[in-house]
């Protein structure tokens, strides 16, 4: 019979000495829990991405990219919780990814490695939630006050206040269940002032290969899910199994969503589709493509799980300061562990809110993310771990399977870093452009 406290990661010792885990992943959870958490991190309103996704690789590469991922990150989350089983099973219950990393590969400099990726990854995603709550806010003003004055840098900064507000009244990630809502575009694509629709790719080859790889980016971050064992750890021990099923849960709502934005977004607006595609209901010329009722209940829902999201990823960031900065025999709400807590989130938010408003740019901010650090963590390493702890025989499918996987991905990873970057680049020297005729 297994000794329980062999696997209870928060142990008397443990709590003493990682304020950390002890105020932020807390073991409570059940598995529907882990399904709600890994739905909310996973399916959240970077859908509004996939048919600007199609609109980089067409109808055939477009299905074919989007199934191949969906196949590859459900097998990579079920060998990561493979992984975590086997270290539980010998008595080392892992609560975060880069001590997991470490232990498995016996590397000192992988687990700075991991954080650098963890923090690439909770930072891109709170700059991409920000900047994408903004432009719906914007969205929604533009179609009441077609006159108005607000840019979106104002919006973004009110987005900002308001999740420093919730994070530093949230102290801990369990558990969240957020609404997601999903704008179907069908009868907008038969009505009369439906725009015509044009499924063209680019006209140059160099520039469809930098954005197909770019297109494979966003769809690796729109999958991507680096916080699998944080999640994991908020379930109460022993958790074997109980990711699995979590997973089923979250990959039963994605199947359903994911297909339905990115079929019905493309079929309505082609090569027009906006990175965020809610924008290109609203055309720089002439009325609102939908009613404002439509368009204020998506940006509602929107909103919601933008708030939950960037809650959920910046754990992982507020984890890391506070096993730094707290005192776990303080208390949680002491003088001395909240004043250094407000201070911190404030700060780390007020980052994330200002890099929004220097580069709006939703769709190369998950490129860059999806490249530089989705596909490392999400693509690569589970493979890899797997390799190392179940020792799989070198003639064995499963070897070469993971093997093939690994290859294929650190190159995609590569153009796609490279592809991002360029586009991203490109983008803020227009936007830069644009801004300067504007003050002229």
């Amino acid at each position: 019979m297994a000794q329980p406290t062999q696997l209870d990661p928060f142990s008397e010792v443990r709590r003493d000495s990682d304020a950390g885990a002890a105020f932020v992943l807390e073991s409570k959870g059940e598995w529907w829990h882990a399904g709600f958490h890994l739905t909310t991190a996973i399916v959240g309103p970077t859908i509004l991405t996939l048919p600007y996704v199609f609109r980089g690789l067409g109808w055939g590469l477009g299905f074919t990219c989007l199934t191949v991922m969906g196949f590859v990150t459900f097998y990579s989350y079920y060998l990561m919780s493979k992984v975590l089983d086997h270290c539980e099973k010998a008595g080392r219950r892992h609560i975060r990814f880069r001590e997991l990393a470490a232990d498995v590969l016996g590397s000192g400099w992988m687990f700075y490695f991991v954080i650098f990726i963890q923090t690439a990854i909770n930072t891109g995603v709170g700059i991409g939630a920000i900047l994408l709550a903004g432009e719906c806010l914007q969205i929604m003003y533009s179609d009441l006050f077609p006159n108005g004055s607000l840019k979106l840098y104002e919006f973004i900064a009110m987005v900002t206040v308001l999740d420093t507000f919730m994070d530093c009244t949230n102290p801990c990630s369990h558990p969240k269940l957020a609404l997601d809502c999903l704008l179907s575009f069908f009868l907008l694509g038969f009505s009369k002032n439906a725009p015509p629709k044009d499924y063209s790719l680019e006209s140059s080859k160099s520039a469809r290969i930098f954005s197909g790889f770019t297109s494979i980016s966003i769809i690796a971050a729109i999958f991507g899910n680096g916080i699998l064992p944080e999640i994991q750890a908020t379930l109460a021990p022993p958790a074997t199994g109980k990711m699995v099923k979590g997973l089923l849960m979250c990959y039963s709502v994605i199947f359903v969503t994911f297909y339905s934005a990115a079929v019905s977004g493309y079929w309505a607006f082609g090569n027009e589709s906006n990175s965020n595609i809610l924008k290109s209901l609203m055309p720089d010329n002439g009325p609102s493509l939908a009613p404002t009722s439509v368009i204020g209940l998506a940006v509602v829902f929107v909103l919601l799980q933008l708030f939950a999201i960037g809650l959920v990823y910046s754990q992982v960031a507020f984890e890391i300061m506070e096993k730094k900065s707290a005192d776990v025999k303080q208390g949680l709400f002491s003088k001395r562990n909240l004043i250094p807590r407000l201070i911190l989130r404030t700060l780390y938010m007020m980052f994330c809110g200002f890099m929004a408003a220097m580069l709006p740019f939703f769709g190369d901010i998950n490129g860059v993310v999806g490249a530089i650090g989705f596909i490392p963590l999400d693509f690569i390493l589970p493979m890899l771990l797997y390799n190392m702890t179940h020792k799989p025989p070198k003639t064995s499918i499963i070897y070469w399977t993971n093997i093939s996987i690994m290859a294929v991905f650190t190159g995609a990873g590569f153009m796609g870093a490279f592809s991002s970057t360029r586009k991203l680049i490109l983008d803020a020297n227009k936007f830069k452009l644009f801004s300067s005729d504007v003050v002229d």
